[in-house]
């Protein structure tokens, strides 16, 4: 066999996929569940604002729709099942406690969507925020227990609300740390943060590494109380 034909049958090495190249998301219809609350209104009002098709949920849809005129954009407002069923891909942004008994009531709305939970166990005390670690390991561990049939991610648990309703704040200087099981998913999910100006995410690994995420929003609080400010997070050299 001559070298020629050596190199003939060695198969090309398939060049590794460039991190960067996300697929477009545009066309998604994206559902915020707890959408009247601060986190999921500025969120929902940024990526309405890119020209994402948005639904926002709640218990009560007369106070979703209140809450989706008063954002604008398109955005429209029901209650959480119907806002599960209309979405192809839904942010969980609802509070801690109730965070268990929301999804599990929503487990056929959500079977076959992309989720994508962006809750922060927390508590309180007198020293200040304090994580706290759910018996599955973190808020997005559960809601993977809790819903078989969904694609779970965890992301854009280090926004501030503020900066994400202020109108006169054009870009978001942060970035997002995105974690899956599923490469395409949590590629999705980074596309989704780069629609809005300013924000890129980033892969962060799996979602057993979600609690330490979830957690750092505890530090966060800290520096904003100490400093005044509302900060976010840069990974450098990415």
């Amino acid at each position: 066999m001559t070298s020629s034909d050596s190199a003939a049958q060695t198969p090309a090495k398939v060049p590794a996929k460039d991190p960067w190249d996300l697929p477009d998301v545009s066309g998604l219809v994206v559902g915020v569940l707890g959408g009247t609350g601060p986190q999921g209104k500025g969120l929902a009002y940024r990526l309405a604002r890119a020209g994402q098709k948005v639904i926002i949920g709640s218990r009560a849809a007369e106070r979703a729709r209140a809450a989706a005129e008063e954002i604008g954009h398109g955005v429209e407002g029901a209650d959480n099942a119907e806002c599960a069923r209309r979405s192809d891909l839904v942010i969980v942004a609802v509070p801690w406690d109730g965070h268990g008994k929301t999804l599990e009531s929503l487990r056929a709305e959500l079977a076959g969507k992309l989720v994508v939970d962006c809750v922060n166990p927390l508590g309180f005390d007198k020293k200040g925020a304090y994580a706290i670690k759910p018996e599955e390991g973190s808020a997005a561990e559960q809601a993977a227990a809790l819903l078989p049939d969904s694609r779970v991610t965890a992301a854009f648990h280090h926004l501030s609300a503020v900066l994400l309703q202020d109108p006169e704040i054009e870009e978001i200087d942060t970035d997002v740390m995105v974690l899956g099981e599923e490469r395409a998913d949590v590629e999705a999910v980074q596309a989704l943060a780069g629609r809005i100006p300013g924000m890129r995410g980033i892969f962060a690994g799996r979602l057993r590494n979600a609690h330490q995420v979830e957690s750092l929003v505890a530090n966060l609080i800290s520096v904003n109380r100490r400093y005044k400010a509302h900060a976010g997070l840069r990974v450098t050299d990415v």
